[in-house]
């Protein structure tokens, strides 16, 4: 908590603004049904309904995987680093 208390504004802003983004992906990622891999495409069982057969195809699908996430995740964390950095106050009055 003292770190959080020597930030200046700008500085929290970009703290949360990162924190939002990060559990937006990973709301995306759930909703997405959670997969490990990004997908683009999906294998769909059919059923061909004048003789009956069952056979596989693969259909353009885009499912957001968990690497997604982390690699978003991860330059944000970076990006949100560098400018918290970069923004820090010279005095020591917030």
């Amino acid at each position: 908590m003292k770190l959080i208390k020597n930030l200046n504004r700008t500085q929290k802003k970009i703290l949360l603004t990162e924190l939002g983004v990060i559990v937006l992906t990973l709301i995306i990622w759930f909703a997405f049904g959670g997969e490990i891999f990004t997908k683009t495409e999906v294998l769909v069982k059919t059923t061909d309904p004048i003789l009956g057969n069952t056979y596989s195809e693969w259909r353009s699908q885009f499912v957001w995987g968990l690497d997604l996430s982390l690699i978003i995740s991860g330059v944000t964390f970076v990006v949100s680093l560098i400018a918290t950095f970069f923004l820090r106050s010279k005095n020591s009055n917030h």
